[in-house]
C-alpha cells in the first residue's frame, strides 16, 4: 500500500465525493487541509487524538495542515448528537480553554520546521462577518437542509425547541472552509453534516470541490465512545500513567481499532493477535500510545506502574496531608483535569471510594490510614 493510499484508508470511514478524486489530486500536488476543534473544555481528548493522528499522516506526506481552534463556533456549541441545546460559552471561557492546546497538540503534530502545521482561530474572520455577508452565505442553504439532522427531527417529534443559533452553527463552521480555501476537511464521522455544509458553501461561493474525509469513531459494540466512562476520561494533558491505565480499561473488542486509530504500527494480523492474547495486545497498544505522546522513557514506568497497581492491587501513591484536610482538596491533583470541578464530577458519578465505600460528600475530613480510590486506576493511602 503506497503512502497516499494508506492515508486515505487507515482509520477512514468515508471520503466524499469520492476517494479516487482525492487520491488523484494528492498525486498531482500538495493540498491544504484542516480539522476544527471547538474549545468546550481545557483539554483535547481521545476523540481529538484520532483526528490529530490523521492530520499527522498528511503532514508527513508534505501537505499543508491547519489546526483550527473554533473559538467563535465554540461559543455557540456544536449541536451534533445533542437532543437539547448546549450551554453557550463566553469568549473568555473558550479563550481560557484553548490556552494549552498547542502544547497538547504538538505531541502529535509538528509546529516547527519547513512544513510546520499552522494554528488558526476562526474568530479572526467570523468576528468580522457582517449581517449582509451572513445573509449572502446562508442564501446557499435551505431550511429543509438544516433541519434534516436526526437530533432535530427527534426534538420536533418530542415538541422540544430548536434554537436558531444551533441552525447557524454548521453555517459558520462551513464558512471556515471557504475562508481558508482548503481542499479537504477532516473530522469524525459524527461531524459529517457540518462538513458537508462546508462543501456546499465552497461549491456555491468559490465553485471549488472540497473533499470531506471522516474518521472512524472509537466506540464499543453498543456505540458508546471509548475513553469517556465513569472516572476514566482520557485527556492529552493527563499523565502518562493515567493514559496507559485508561487504555487498559478499553473493552477487548476495540483493541484492533485502537491500533488503527491511535498508532502508526503495521496492522497485519492484528485481529488474530488480539483473539489469541487480548491482554498482551492491549498492553502493547497502551505502551505504543504513551510512547508516541510522551516518549519511551515515560512508557516503561507507566507500564510498570499499571502492573504494580492493578495486577498486584497495590496503592499507587502514599500521600502526606495536613491535619483535617478535606477529601475534595486532597484528590484534586489526581482528578482528570486537576480541578475542583473535575473532583465534584467524579464524586457525583460515584467514582471515588474511601475505605471501600463510595462517597457523596467531598467535604469529609480524611484521617491517617484512609485508603482512597479515584476512578478505576488511582489508589491513595493517607499518611502523616
Amino acid at each position: 500500500m503506497d503512502k497516499i493510499e494508506e492515508a486515505l484508508t487507515r482509520g477512514v470511514q468515508q471520503i466524499l465525493p469520492d476517494k479516487k478524486g482525492l487520491y488523484d489530486l494528492m498525486s498531482k500536488r500538495k493540498i491544504k487541509l484542516y480539522q476544527g476543534f471547538d474549545p468546550s473544555m481545557p483539554s483535547l481528548h481521545l476523540g481529538n487524538f484520532v483526528g490529530l493522528m490523521k492530520l499527522r499522516q498528511f503532514q508527513k506526506l508534505g501537505h499543508e495542515v491547519i489546526f483550527l481552534v473554533g473559538d467563535f463556533t465554540g461559543m455557540i456549541g456544536d449541536p451534533t448528537d445533542k437532543l437539547a441545546a448546549r450551554k453557550q460559552l463566553t469568549r473568555k471561557e473558550v479563550t481560557k480553554n484553548a490556552e494549552g492546546w498547542k502544547k497538547q497538540a504538538e505531541k502529535i503534530l509538528d509546529f516547527n520546521g519547513p512544513n510546520a502545521a499552522k494554528i488558526e482561530f476562526n474568530s479572526k474572520w467570523l468576528d468580522n462577518l457582517t449581517a449582509r455577508e451572513l445573509i449572502e452565505i446562508s442564501s446557499h442553504l435551505t431550511h429543509q437542509q438544516m433541519i434534516e439532522r436526526d437530533m432535530y427531527q427527534e426534538r420536533i417529534k418530542k415538541n422540544e425547541v430548536i434554537y436558531f443559533h444551533e441552525l447557524l452553527y454548521p453555517i459558520f463552521q462551513g464558512y471556515d472552509s471557504v475562508t481558508m480555501d482548503v481542499d479537504l476537511e477532516v473530522g469524525g464521522n459524527d461531524q459529517l453534516f457540518n462538513m458537508m455544509v462546508g462543501r456546499t458553501l465552497m461549491k456555491a461561493i468559490k465553485n471549488k470541490e472540497k473533499f470531506v474525509l471522516t474518521t472512524k469513531l472509537l466506540v464499543d459494540a453498543q456505540g458508546n465512545k471509548v475513553g469517556k466512562t465513569t472516572g476514566n476520561a482520557l485527556f492529552l494533558d493527563s499523565t502518562p500513567e493515567n493514559f496507559y491505565a485508561g487504555i487498559m480499561s478499553f473493552p477487548d473488542e476495540v483493541i484492533a481499532l485502537g491500533f488503527e486509530l491511535l498508532t502508526e504500527l503495521p496492522l497485519e494480523e492484528i485481529e488474530e493477535k488480539v483473539k489469541k492474547d487480548p491482554m498482551k495486545e492491549k498492553k502493547r497498544l497502551a505502551f505504543e500510545v504513551v510512547k508516541l505522546l510522551w516518549g519511551e522513557e515515560q512508557a516503561i514506568p507507566s507500564q510498570e506502574n499499571f502492573e504494580h497497581t492493578f495486577q498486584e492491587k497495590a496503592p499507587t501513591f502514599d500521600i502526606k496531608i495536613k491535619a483535617e484536610e478535606t477529601l475534595a482538596k486532597t484528590i484534586v491533583p489526581f482528578s482528570p483535569r486537576e480541578s475542583m470541578a473535575s473532583v465534584k464530577e467524579l464524586i457525583r458519578q460515584g467514582a471515588v471510594d474511601v475505605n471501600g465505600k463510595k462517597v457523596t460528600d467531598g467535604s469529609i475530613k480524611l484521617n491517617v490510614g484512609d485508603e482512597i480510590k479515584v476512578g478505576e486506576r488511582t489508589f491513595l493511602k493517607v499518611s502523616k
